[in-house]
């Protein structure tokens, strides 16, 4: 059966054997590990031959193991334009002075080092986001000329094809998580994205039916498109509010506030249907991790965690190995 893992990077608050510790005791047999808070940290990784195997032993006292690493918010850079709300969530030597274009040069050497740094600790999948130098465009007012968009692809390209190169070097792939603010964001997007890079085979997706269901995607059908480039996969759950009074673009509402026309919500708390999810995931031989990725405003989330692990566990079966009319046939 395909392991059960917890993203960390909503409990980078608390050290790595916090969280260790908790996760054993909830029932997940890995964490994914986020390079960020002292979980994971990329330099380290490559620098220290001694950091990624202490990082392994201090998960195995726990029986925990690693699948993959996760560097989201570094990779956002690589391709945003920067502002000050990177500086909240970038490293410091990455963030630097600010001046834009180092903060990008630097984000894309840390995107390389993490491709050294995933091989270093023996894990074959990155997760990750790539930025959007497009995403302001979305709503094609003032009228925006098709080729800008053309040109934000482009860009992708650029910037990002010589990170692949690195990932790919390294023996490991680059799993964008398909997510608003990112080069793709829905189905016709990632197509696009993988067209962009002449689908570089370190480029993938990590599949998270949360951020497809609530714009009205069907997460089934992402899963058929893409069969070969499902590198990963994030259990989260979210479930639409409309109500005559809100709206699908949130009214700039923070999560968690019930005016909200969506929100995220714990596993199997939403309007996602996982159990044609995971028969899609049989049919397409993913035998990668469930990773729980707990994001819920309004739920204790230790109480949170322990419930989607449970959900998880119960929600998942092989696909069948025989026809089950067999057994009539002479």
């Amino acid at each position: 059966m395909r392991p059960v893992t917890l993203f960390t990077g909503q409990w980078a608050d608390m050290p790595l054997e916090t969280i260790a510790q908790k996760a054993s005791e909830w029932g997940y047999d890995g964490l994914e590990l986020a390079c960020w808070g002292d979980h994971f940290d990329v330099r380290k990784a490559v620098e220290d031959p001694k950091y990624c195997e202490e990082r392994k032993q201090l998960l195995a006292r726990y029986g925990l193991n690693v699948w993959a690493i996760s560097n989201h918010l570094v990779g956002q850079a690589v391709l945003d334009p920067i502002d000050e709300r990177h500086k909240a969530i970038l490293p410091e030597h990455v963030w630097g002075d600010g001046n834009p274009d180092g903060v990008r040069e630097r984000a894309i050497e840390e995107m390389k080092l993490t491709a050294r740094a995933a091989k270093n600790l023996g894990v074959q999948v990155v997760n990750g986001f790539t930025g959007s130098p497009i995403w302001h465009l979305v709503y094609p007012f003032p009228p925006v000329p098709p080729q800008m968009i053309e040109d934000g692809f482009k860009k992708f390209a650029q910037l990002w094809k010589p990170i692949l190169d690195e990932f790919q070097e390294c023996g490991v792939k680059f799993a964008l998580e398909v997510h608003p603010t990112e080069i793709a964001f829905d189905l016709h997007t990632a197509r696009k994205a993988l067209e962009a890079v002449d689908y570089h085979p370190a480029f993938g997706f990590n599949f998270d039916p949360s951020h497809l269901h609530w714009q009205g995607v069907d997460p089934v059908k992402f899963i058929y498109e893409f069969p070969d480039r499902i590198f990963h996969m994030h259990v989260k759950d979210a479930i639409t509010t409309l109500d005559g009074r809100s709206g699908i673009l949130s009214s700039h509402l923070p999560f968690g506030d019930p005016r909200r026309g969506w929100d995220f919500r714990s596993p199997g708390r939403g309007g996602i249907n996982f159990e044609e999810i995971i028969r899609a995931l049989n049919n397409i031989g993913y035998n990668g991790p469930l990773s729980v990725e707990w994001e819920d405003s309004g739920m204790d989330r230790e109480h949170g965690a322990k419930e989607a692990c449970e959900f998880v566990r119960r929600l998942q079966f092989k696909p069948s190995e025989i026809r089950f009319e067999a057994a009539f046939e002479r």
